[in-house]
């Protein structure tokens, strides 16, 4: 599940190179901000809308908007700590002193509810107001960080801290680092050097952990250390059975296919039948979904090649058969079959 972050040179965990955007090292007041000379704040006028443009956290939000369907209150979060961002922003560029404010997160949902996605929109928008250097994302499990014998822990946790400082570190299924139960676990230790880099060098790196909201709850309440460095809590709900149709068929056109009015049918009846059943990961349920019904389209071309010539739209049409013939409604079939004979046991 690990991605291969985006390689750099860098010395080490404890000595961060200042790589920032140029302008956000100087606490100068820029020109562009000042309308009136006068060392009276109030004098000082700022252009929200202008900062807002220039920095370019809109263009990221419509990129966002077409990434992602619904999930209303976490975008209208993640707008609130942009916002934040950029008034502190706005701060330092005025010279006004105080803390930087502290910007590790936790993402907790289900599988599938765009954790990932939004987790890369706010590297990009941290990046574009300077609160960190590279703005990637490095995203890893708990294989990535903890050993597996003595004295390999440390070198694993740290060499993905180098590789994500700078940026932000995604951790999924962070509760998974926690194994109680095992007395030899060194996931322990994985923790003590991800909390001390938390604390101590929060200005060059944020780590976002995410997983399911019992165990995020259980591994807080079990590591208190982790909860009073994380700032900002964002749940992402399920998605409804109207979003992920339309994610289906957003996935599909980007890649240049369409549902027939049938295979939409069959699409809104594979969601609901899906649903019922275990491991269900919403929208990447849907994704894998369609991708074995482009399988089956391919298939079904390719067999009747001989009786007779298709069209270069038939080629981008996923249509009914393509969905009904998933193992799920045979699935559902049965569970439907069990359930009568059950009810008709009672009865007897």
């Amino acid at each position: 599940m690990s991605e291969t972050p985006k390689s750099y040179g860098h010395p080490g965990i404890t000595d961060p190179v200042d790589e920032r955007p140029s302008g956000t090292e100087s606490f100068r007041i820029p020109s562009d901000l000042i309308k009136q000379s006068d060392s009276d704040l109030s004098n000082v006028q700022i252009d929200l809308a202008k900062e807002l443009v220039e920095a370019g956290i809109d263009d990221v939000f419509k990129i966002l908007d077409q990434e992602l369907i619904g999930l209303t209150p976490v975008k209208t979060r993640i707008r609130e700590i942009a916002s934040l961002l950029l008034v502190e922003h706005l701060r330092r560029k005025l010279g006004l002193s105080g803390e930087a404010p502290t910007l590790h997160m936790s993402f907790t949902g289900n599988p599938g509810t765009g954790k990932t996605t939004v987790a890369l929109r706010m590297a990009e928008i941290l990046h574009r107001l300077g609160f960190v250097r590279k703005g990637h994302l490095v995203s890893v499990t708990r294989d990535d960080l903890v050993g597996q014998y003595i004295g390999h822990t440390a070198p694993k946790s740290k060499e993905m801290l180098k590789k994500a400082m700078g940026g932000v570190l995604f951790i999924d299924e962070a509760y998974y680092l926690y194994r109680p139960e095992n007395e030899r676990d060194y996931g322990q230790e994985a923790i003590e050097i991800l909390l001390q880099v938390m604390e101590n060098q929060r200005g060059d790196l944020v780590v976002i952990l995410a997983g399911y909201v019992e165990r995020m709850e259980k591994f807080f309440a079990s590591n208190p250390g982790f909860r009073s460095r994380i700032a900002h809590h964002i749940d992402f709900p399920d998605y409804d059975n109207d979003e992920l149709l339309a994610i289906g068929e957003l996935i599909l056109a980007k890649q240049s296919y369409k549902l027939s009015q049938a295979g939409r049918d069959a699409l809104a009846r594979y969601i609901v039948a899906r649903k019922t059943q275990p491991h269900f990961a919403n929208a990447r349920s849907i994704r894998n979904a369609l991708d074995r019904a482009r399988l089956r389209q391919a298939n079904r071309l390719v067999r009747g090649a001989g009786s007779s010539k298709i069209t270069g739209e038939d080629l981008t049409i996923i249509d009914a058969a393509d969905l009904l013939a998933s193992r799920v409604f045979g699935l559902e079939a049965a569970m439907q079959s069990s359930l009568s004979e059950e009810t008709e046991s009672n009865f007897n």
